[in-house]
């Protein structure tokens, strides 16, 4: 066994760990960084990425077969799946050199294409390497969760792992799971042609607001996807090309392929972790705000540690651990600043609380304040008026924002940043947005928030009915 010492070791080159490796290298820091699998992790092969590209596949093909609105003439179109999927390997390709070996070497780590296991508190054995180092990262990501559905070991299913080798299109596709990536995919696919029966043992999109999620899925279902809720899958059989799944209520769903879509779980398996002291719960790995695991030279960080479970979020950490870790400063994770979006047409986006959250949190300290797509102009000349925003705001301060529309998950950006800095609604009504822009709806909301505070104040009325009668 090889002998080797470090600073930092990362385990999983997934975003997390990349972020942690190249930062850390790049501040001085000796770096050693494990991956037993693909360079990239879960998003650049399996999750955000090969699923953003196949979603804008499919919005060529519904942007073909539906023109005439804009003066265009409809047309079929003429889906070539595989050539589809060879654009979502393209787009892959393209943006793998970011995330390879060759540029972490060239940064300075040294790369290990091993899975690491622990020996001891401060030491991981990965291939023929025995790793002792000062400060280790866990960043090994999650795996699609299959839960144990009777039948469903002798029939063929995908996951997002599996999914995008699929060169023949679906005739009718289900998915078990009306998550965002069932819901997602679900879209994708009934653009380019198939099929698609969603499955939700609860309520689809069931963590986003209620009122939101409902836009959404009416124009799903508009575009023919049949969404069953309250569906929980008791039994699967069949075989390819000829799947049936019945649900608990009897309720039974014919198709020719299935995937399985129901969430994510740790990938901690292969670790050994309770030879290092690492305490682990239901969802993850236990970890503090200051993402340490019981280990204290060992932390956790994305989707491992239990949490939001986003791409971001692993970056987020990266940036909190490095404070840690090499610095020796103390730094704490947060949450109510972080956004999510669910990449369906029309988008859902979401930061800090929820309406029913923040009723529940605030009472009624707290105002929800309202502006509509069809407002905007911007929205109306492209003919994307389906949707509106709500922000949250207790003393005119924001502390949560939904939007459901066109661009939803750029435009959630602007209030990640007014929450992460404790802003008002004051600092959003003073920008300036060009026009016409979708990003005007942002600036609008504010103005919902004040113009009642103005034009519906007798007390102003007054006061600038003094004002002119002074003025010369």
């Amino acid at each position: 066994m090889a002998q080797l010492k470090t600073d930092l070791l990362v385990i999983g080159a997934g975003s997390g760990g990349l972020s942690v490796a190249a930062g850390a290298v790049q501040m001085g820091a000796d770096v050693i960084l494990l991956e037993g699998h693909k360079m990239g992790g879960d998003c650049l092969n399996y999750g955000c990425v090969p699923s953003k590209a196949l979603i804008a596949s499919g919005k060529a093909a519904q942007a073909q077969a539906h023109a005439a609105r804009y003066g265009v003439a409809d047309v079929v179109p003429q889906v070539d799946y595989a050539a589809a999927m060879g654009h979502v390997s393209d787009v892959i390709a393209q943006i793998a050199p970011v995330d390879s070996q060759e540029r972490f070497e060239g940064l300075g780590v040294k790369v290990i294409r091993a899975y690491g296991r622990f020996l001891s508190g401060d030491e991981v054995q990965a291939g023929e390497h025995v790793i002792r180092a000062r400060r280790i990262v866990i960043a090994t990501g999650s795996l699609p969760l299959v839960p144990p559905i009777p039948g469903l070991e002798s029939v063929p299913y995908v996951t997002n792992e599996t999914l995008f080798e699929m060169r023949e299109k679906p005739e009718h596709l289900l998915i078990v799971g009306g998550g965002p990536i069932g819901m997602e995919m679900a879209q994708a696919h009934r653009r380019l042609g198939s099929r698609v029966t969603v499955i939700e043992g609860a309520r689809a999109l069931g963590k986003d607001d209620p009122e939101l999620a409902a836009i959404a899925l009416d124009r799903l279902r508009g575009e023919g996807i049949e969404i069953a809720e309250e569906a929980l899958a008791q039994e699967v059989r069949g075989q390819a090309g000829a799947i049936e799944i019945e649900a608990k209520d009897g309720r039974v769903f014919k198709g020719s392929h299935l995937l399985m879509a129901v969430g994510r779980k740790a990938n901690i398996e292969r670790l050994d972790l309770d030879k290092a002291g690492i305490e682990t719960a239901k969802a993850g790995i236990k970890v503090d705000a200051s993402l340490k695991t019981s280990n204290r030279r060992v932390y956790a960080i994305g989707d491992v540690a239990g949490g939001l479970q986003f791409t971001h979020v692993a970056g987020y950490h990266a940036g909190i651990v490095i404070r840690s870790a090499l610095f020796g400063l103390p730094a704490k994770t947060r949450t109510d600043h972080i956004p999510y979006a669910t990449y369906t047409d029309p988008e859902i986006a979401q930061v800090g609380l929820t309406e029913a959250a923040a009723r529940e949190a605030h009472g009624a300290a707290l105002e929800v304040v309202r502006f509509e797509y069809h407002h905007n102009d911007r929205a109306i000349a492209e003919r994307k008026t389906t949707g509106l925003i709500k922000v949250m705001v207790v003393k005119g301060r924001p502390v949560g924002a939904s939007i459901v529309g066109h661009q939803a998950g750029e435009l959630i950006s602007l209030w990640s940043l007014v929450i992460a800095n404790g802003l008002k609604m004051k600092h959003v009504a003073n920008m300036v947005a060009p026009y016409p822009t979708i990003g005007e709806i942002n600036k609008r909301a504010a103005g919902a928030y004040f113009s009642p505070r103005l034009f519906e104040n007798a007390m102003v009325k007054r006061v600038v009915g003094a004002v002119q009668r002074w003025l010369p």
